[in-house]
């Protein structure tokens, strides 16, 4: 398998380039002796204080988004609605409260497990297509917010996928018309075609 990403890689300062990077990774987890995961194909970065589509715009700070100011490199994991767990990816360093929502995954490993999870009775594209089913699919909930990305029940690794950057499609966060202009910003990223 391959290598985890080191925690330096989501301490730094561009969000909308970190979320871009994250194209193509192996998002992984190993919980009841199960590893499940995939190919990571879309992504939304949110930029902090400065971003009104951001849980963290303006330094609101609540129980709910501890998670967002501390160092990059832990998970930030909320209920939307009441009914789906969300990923994040905290990054930046401490105070700074950016993250990457972990959209979509191609799925590659534990595919059977994953099925059961999303009680499906074959593979198809919505297994983890969506925010909420790739947590659904790969056992994340609530008790894994602000897990460290390196620890043995969740991690990032490089793959083997080639990455065409002409593959890659920029365009508006899904679901956040109440950010104004923030909405319309090009900050969600889709990795169109994989190449291995």
């Amino acid at each position: 398998m391959s290598f985890t990403l080191p925690i330096s890689f989501y301490q730094r300062e561009d969000v909308e380039q970190i979320a871009r990077e994250l194209l193509g990774k192996l998002l992984l987890t190993h919980m009841n002796n199960q590893i499940t995961g995939g190919i990571i194909i879309e992504t939304e970065a949110y930029k902090g204080a400065e971003d009104k589509a951001c849980h963290a715009y303006n330094y609101r700070k609540t129980k709910r988004n501890h998670a967002m100011y501390q160092n990059g490199g832990i998970t930030y994991v909320y209920l939307c609605y009441g009914i789906h767990y969300l990923l994040n990816v905290v990054t930046h360093t401490e105070g700074v409260p950016h993250a990457v929502l972990i959209r979509a995954i191609f799925p590659t490993f534990g595919i059977e497990t994953m099925l059961k999870r999303r009680k499906k009775n074959s593979l198809n594209p919505k297994l983890t297509n969506g925010p909420g089913s790739v947590c659904q699919a790969l056992g994340i909930d609530i008790t894994h917010n602000a897990t460290p990305l390196n620890s043995p029940c969740i991690w990032i690794a490089n793959s083997d996928v080639f990455i065409d950057q002409k593959q890659i499609t920029q365009g508006p966060r899904i679901g956040v018309d109440y950010a104004g202009q923030d909405a319309l910003l090009p900050w969600r990223f889709k990795l169109e075609k994989l190449y291995y």
